[in-house]
């Protein structure tokens, strides 16, 4: 996304000073977690971790308070995967190239160039939505309502990640 400068709040002590190298980690998968969150964190100009209470922490509690209670009585459902393989057996990961304009093009164009279809409707559409995108790193990113930025995928990622 381009951010430069973190700061992290963690609940956990335990975790925190092991990235941060006052604590030892003991346990080999820890360890390998914390080889990546200190190969991530080099990345920034500037990381920070800090340790704060759950008590303390209203957004982690609001959080847990949410994920105990029970929605039976909802008909909508929260689907839950359990991965078969651990995240931190590290994959090669292909890059897809789109072949030819998708839904994003527009928009992209008119972010990099200031491009805009020659159709005064579509062009007057695609500047006012074009103000909740943003291109980062020749990405497309749109603002989630309630979630940061959402990263936009053409059709064939989309199927991938799905």
């Amino acid at each position: 996304m381009g951010a430069k400068v973190v700061t992290t709040l963690i609940d956990s002590r335990l975790a925190a000073n092991q990235i941060n190298g006052s604590f030892e980690t003991r346990d080999q998968r820890m360890e390998k977690y914390v080889k990546i969150v200190r190969r991530l964190i080099q990345s920034f100009r500037q990381f920070t971790i800090k340790q704060i209470p759950r008590s303390e922490n209203r957004r982690a509690d609001a959080l847990s308070k949410l994920a105990s209670t029970c929605f039976d009585h909802l008909s909508k459902k929260v689907l839950v995967e359990v991965l078969k393989e651990r995240i931190i057996d590290e994959r090669q990961v292909n890059a897809l190239t789109t072949i030819g304009p998708t839904w994003m093009t527009p928009f992209m164009e008119y972010l990099q160039r200031g491009m805009l279809p020659d159709n005064y409707g579509e062009a007057r559409k695609i500047r006012i939505k074009a103000s909740s995108y943003v291109l980062v790193n020749g990405e497309l990113y749109r603002r989630g309502f309630t979630a940061s930025w959402l990263k936009c995928v053409n059709q064939a990622k989309g199927m991938e990640v799905l």
